[in-house]
């Protein structure tokens, strides 16, 4: 099968197309042929050496979501059969034209989203559903504050928000405020360092319920002086960095609950109880028309590295697509 390798760590440029062995499905996995991957933060930081893949594979293949369609079955498997559509999160080797993945890790793809368009779901509608609700504990009337409100996240997350009938607060860049308020987004707020705390103090003064930060940094201390008493603080990036001053007294006189996350490395029977909740919870959604994937640009394969390049010149307002299938 053809696939994006990491012969060594650096650059886009060291993003290399190659033909490597097919992956072979256990009993209670699936072989699935990959129509569409998409790119993640993980992928190029993956790229560079500074999120490897938890999983040892013979040859490292990036890439964390995929959609297509069963091309074969294990013997124990019962929920599948070939042909069938499907979509999913693994911990790396997506960017390739076929992934082995948990069957009951997988995800249907709901009967009104195109199958080139479900790839821009699983990672980051799975990470803005399990950090607000079932980490956040946000419900109907309270307030989340989202971070990179126009990103794969973000965009999620303002979606997810409003279908659940809460409100939600983002920053994001200048030029990118336009497309969250379209989406929904109560109050949109431009991004560090103009200083977005004290206006958000000023329209939600006892704080927000839920803070979903991808980016760290010094966002961390200007998140506690906005989270309410007792409300919550998911990280689930560290865009901004990972090392910062911190206001302990906050955390303490608030009672904070700051939780660290992150998909990728949980063991197989938690990424198997949150997908199995999300296609309960969440799958519903997008045939009720509440939720759709926001798609900013796509590539082909072949031009991976540039999907890279786009991605880290923060031009995207939603998710970056690879189409891995050649007809």
């Amino acid at each position: 099968m053809r696939a994006i390798t990491l012969p060594q760590h650096g650059g886009p440029e060291v993003l290399t197309l190659a033909e490597v062995p097919d992956p072979v499905p256990g009993p209670d996995e699936i072989l699935v042929r990959v129509a569409h991957s998409a790119v993640n933060r993980a992928d190029t930081l993956q790229r560079m050496g500074g999120y490897p893949d938890p999983v040892r594979r013979d040859v490292e293949i990036p890439g964390l979501e995929f959609a297509g369609t069963v091309e074969a079955v294990g013997h124990r498997v019962t929920v599948w059969s070939v042909g069938d559509r499907v979509m999913g999160i693994e911990a790396g080797a997506c960017y390739a034209e076929l992934v082995v993945t948990h069957e009951r890790q997988a995800l249907p793809v709901p009967d009104g989203l195109d199958l080139r368009d479900a790839a821009a779901v699983p990672e980051v509608f799975l990470t803005a559903w399990d950090a607000l609700v079932v980490q956040g504990g946000l419900t109907s009337g309270r307030w989340a504050l989202v971070h990179a409100g126009a990103s794969g996240v973000g965009t999620a997350a303002i979606q997810i928000a409003k279908a659940i009938g809460a409100r939600i607060a983002v920053t994001c860049s200048a030029g990118k405020m336009q497309a969250c308020s379209t989406l929904g987004a109560d109050i949109v707020l431009e991004r560090s360092p103009n200083d977005w705390a004290a206006e958000l103090t000023g329209l939600v003064p006892d704080g927000v319920d839920v803070v979903l930060d991808v980016i760290g940094g010094d966002e961390v201390d200007r998140n506690l002086k906005v989270v309410r008493r007792e409300g919550t603080i998911v990280q689930v990036g560290l865009m901004g960095g990972g090392r910062t001053p911190v206001n302990l007294g906050l955390l303490l006189t608030k009672r904070v609950h700051w939780i660290g996350t992150t998909l990728r490395a949980r063991p197989l029977e938690q990424k198997i109880d949150v997908c199995q909740r999300f296609i309960a919870e969440v799958l519903p959604l997008f045939d009720a028309g509440a939720l759709h994937p926001v798609i900013d640009s796509r590539f082909p394969l072949e031009r991976t590295a540039d999907a890279h390049r786009h991605m880290e010149a923060d031009a995207n307002i939603g998710k970056i697509l690879l189409d891995v299938a050649t007809t």
